[in-house]
């Protein structure tokens, strides 16, 4: 398959269509001083970013027990101070539109759950309505790195993975597309570096958002 016949283009969300490092590291931060006294280095953490809070938590937790409290805290910090950190990236709107006019459909895929997902994009001025499927921790038991988020998108759009696409910014993105069977984009703009997302040998890189339009054969004027 070329990207020309790429004809659903799925999307992780935070790192990939908006700009929320800085409340993912603060709330990271606040969570891990609140119940460990100490906050480990912010890479440790940056590793993990992509995987649900679940997930993420169990790897930082001192006991099982604490788990389920932090990510109480997390999540109370992170929504409470959602649209003081949260900022859209240059050109990704622009894109989605010319990517929408070309008659693709859009789709997300995201470790966020639904709440979080859905106030991103009223953040950033994303429609809801402009995506096909958006599939949220809240709609899957197997997360990224698993395909079945993937799919799961897949089967909302009507697409099969043959002629879809999937851009994200993680490792775990990476490893969910190549899963599901879709072309895999690395998204650079995002808090992984190439050197990280090399070894799960992307199909396709991009260094900007704009990048993805000449990869699916159009111009912002499409």
């Amino acid at each position: 398959m070329t990207t020309g016949d790429v004809r659903a283009v799925l999307f992780d969300l935070d790192g990939t269509l908006i700009d929320s490092e800085r409340l993912i590291l603060a709330s990271y931060r606040h969570t891990m001083q609140e119940h460990l006294d100490h906050v480990p280095p912010e890479e440790t953490w940056k590793a993990t970013i992509g995987q649900p809070l679940v997930v993420q938590m169990k790897m930082f937790a001192d006991r099982p027990d604490q788990v389920e409290a932090m990510i109480q805290t997390y999540v109370d910090h992170n929504l409470s101070n959602h649209d003081s950190y949260v900022r859209p990236f240059a050109g990704v709107r622009s894109v989605l539109q010319a990517i929408r006019r070309s008659g693709r459909v859009l789709g997300i895929v995201t470790s966020k759950k639904r709440r979080a997902t859905h106030m991103g994009l009223e953040r950033c001025d994303l429609p809801a309505e402009w995506f096909a499927a958006i599939v949220t921790a809240d709609d899957v038991e197997r997360y990224k790195p698993e395909p079945d988020p993937v799919l799961s998108a897949l089967r909302q759009a009507g697409v099969g993975a043959s002629k879809a696409m999937f851009v994200g910014d993680s490792t775990h993105d990476m490893r969910s597309g190549r899963a599901a069977g879709v072309v895999t984009a690395a998204a650079l703009w995002g808090p992984y570096s190439r050197a990280q997302l090399e070894p799960t040998e992307p199909d396709l890189w991009l260094e900007a958002p704009g990048d993805l339009l000449p990869a699916l054969g159009l111009t912002s004027g499409d």
